[in-house]
């Protein structure tokens, strides 16, 4: 933001970082986020499904309560509303079909959230729409041709050589992977500016609760719908951007044999998700040495010398984390408190909690090195060693 001098004239903004990014090397320039209208806080939740749904049956209600307490979640935003509900009772109906429902609903609702994060986070990058020369659109939650990207970019305006490159269906880990595909183009483009952006709604995967599909409440009790959006390049210009973390080196890794561990599956209904009780143990049995390959790129040896930016895929997984690697209690704060403010927003929530980060590291004991970590289907693993500026 520009300010006034004395004179009245407008002054650049000036930037300050405690520390020189490393020439060459991706940055993050600017944030944003966005939520859609309804917010549920998670008290009510409970009510409100089986109201929507039609559920009667007491032992799914105290199931879901039960889980509504365990996942550490306060509030959610939602694109499913009551008006949505009107115009498409058949979407709390068992056995219809009804994914093009869904995705009249979903591709133009991931857009509108897309482009109101994009906006928000161009406005703190303070440079026109136009600099930007490329666009990674991360979203499971639409399917068409053309995609996301080309409706986003033309949303916003950009020109129309943007080169744009469009990432689906990676489920919680694709904001990290975003991230890695968005510091790969900033470095081999030397001059470029990214605009990361995803976006995430639960409608596809909304219905009435079965006995036969558990894994139904957990999502209903655990995850929200929003967009983040990033701006990613090398070399900021002085006294017009403003870096506040270098992406350092990025790993992704999957776990062979773990595919059946997180299954979706498109259906006529929209998407079926189960998910494998053992994943907290598989990440659990994985994370350490996967950290450590990424640590080892700049000698750390301890956990606690670092910051953490962890994908709250859930209390369970943070929890392993935390016990397995010794990480000490406030470690895992930014994660937790994402978690708690907005439920699991999918590939969106990484940013979230980078975004809690970001003032968390102001501090004057804040840590250098840090990792942004991320688990999904696969499974995979995604890691990035970030420095803070």
């Amino acid at each position: 933001m520009s300010h006034l001098n004395g004179n009245g004239t407008t002054a650049p903004k000036q930037v300050s970082t405690r520390r020189v990014p490393t020439p060459g090397k991706a940055t993050i320039l600017a944030t944003g986020k966005s939520f859609p209208s309804q917010i549920i806080p998670q008290e009510f939740l409970v009510e409100g499904f089986c109201r929507d749904t039609k559920c009667e049956d007491l032992a799914i209600k105290e199931k879901l309560e039960r889980l509504c307490k365990t996942t550490t979640v306060k509030t959610r935003y939602t694109v499913m509303c009551k008006e949505i509900l009107e115009q498409y009772p058949e979407l709390a109906t068992e056995g219809v079909p009804t994914i093009r429902q869904r995705l009249e609903i979903a591709n133009p609702a991931v857009v509108e959230m897309a482009k109101e994060a994009s906006l928000s986070c161009i406005k703190e990058w303070g440079r026109p729409a136009g600099d930007i020369t490329h666009i990674v659109y991360v979203s499971s939650s639409e399917i068409r041709l053309p995609g996301g990207d080309l409706y986003l970019s033309s949303e916003l305006g950009l020109r129309n050589d943007v080169g744009r490159v469009m990432l689906y269906f990676l489920g919680c880990y694709g904001g990290v992977t975003g991230l890695r595909v968005a510091k790969d183009i900033a470095e081999n483009n030397p001059g470029s500016r990214v605009l990361l952006t995803t976006s995430e709604t639960t409608i596809l995967g909304f219905r009435p609760p079965n006995k036969d599909r558990p894994y139904d409440l957990v999502g209903a009790a655990l995850f929200g719908d929003g967009a983040a959006a990033v701006i990613i390049g090398t070399d900021p210009i002085e006294l017009v951007e403003t870096p506040f973390m270098e992406l350092n080196y990025a790993v992704q890794q999957f776990l062979p044999g773990t595919q059946h561990v997180i299954d979706g599956r498109l259906s006529e209904e929209g998407i079926n998700f189960k998910l494998g009780r053992d994943l907290p143990q598989k990440i659990e049995d994985n994370i350490e040495e996967f950290c450590r390959k990424l640590m080892a790129k700049e000698g750390i040896k301890n956990f606690n010398d670092l910051f953490w930016a962890v994908h709250p895929g859930g209390p369970a997984i943070l929890n392993r984390l935390e016990s397995n690697l010794g990480l000490q209690s406030n470690k895992l704060e930014c994660s937790r408190k994402a978690l708690m403010d907005f439920g699991n927003v999918s590939s969106n929530t990484i940013f979230y909690v980078i975004e809690y980060m970001r003032e968390e590291l102001k501090r004057d004991d804040g840590e250098e090195w840090g990792l942004a970590l991320a688990f999904g289907p696969g499974i995979t693993f995604e890691g990035i060693l970030m420095r803070s500026l």
